[in-house]
């Protein structure tokens, strides 16, 4: 059985986190604070977000080789999601989660 690295089960915790994080404050936050939290732009990259932060979870747990193009692009959306949440405002815990993963991701993909 392959076991994954200490540094890659990091960054699956990490993104894992940053799906959780990213749903919970969309489908809560954003839904009732309304206005530029739902506009559709924002609201379509932090579900993207999530999504591959799951998917790159899903990747590394599967040991698959892939990985490093699916932590590629989650680094990417994180970025762009926690600088989209920043300036909307008052979504630290998703920024700092985005911040965290996509720092994460980008030692994976390379």
């Amino acid at each position: 059985m392959t076991h994954i690295s200490p540094q890659m089960q990091a960054c699956v915790e990490e993104c894992l986190r940053c799906y959780s994080v990213c749903l919970s404050t969309a489908m809560n936050h954003c839904l009732e604070m309304g206005g530029a939290h739902v506009e559709k732009q924002h609201f379509t990259l932090m579900m993207a977000c999530a999504e591959m932060c799951r998917t790159s979870a899903h990747f590394m747990l599967l040991a698959s080789p892939h990985h490093r193009h699916t932590c590629a692009e989650c680094a990417e959306i994180c970025t762009e999601c926690a600088d989209d949440c920043e300036r909307i405002g008052d979504m630290q815990a998703c920024v700092d989660a985005c911040r965290r993963c996509a720092e994460s991701c980008r030692i994976m993909s390379s």
